[in-house]
């Protein structure tokens, strides 16, 4: 997922993508240690689209501070 794409997500959808991303890291990192991930790239990939996605979810959340205070 494209940055672009992630920004005009809703705050649920984010959450839903995070626990996603999360989930296939998690299963990413099994199949790497039984040797049965043939591109070891997609770890590389999940964690970029995970630290995307927090980065979004703390912008907002910032953004949600300032306009309150």
């Amino acid at each position: 997922m494209k940055a672009k794409e992630a920004h005009q997500l809703s705050d649920e959808e984010i959450a839903v993508n995070l626990r996603d991303a999360r989930d296939a890291i998690f299963n990413l990192r099994f199949q790497n240690a039984q040797g049965a991930l043939e591109r070891t790239s997609e770890i590389r990939a999940r964690k970029r689209e995970i630290a995307r996605l927090l980065t979004i979810a703390r912008e907002r959340e910032l953004a949600a501070e300032r306009n309150e205070g």
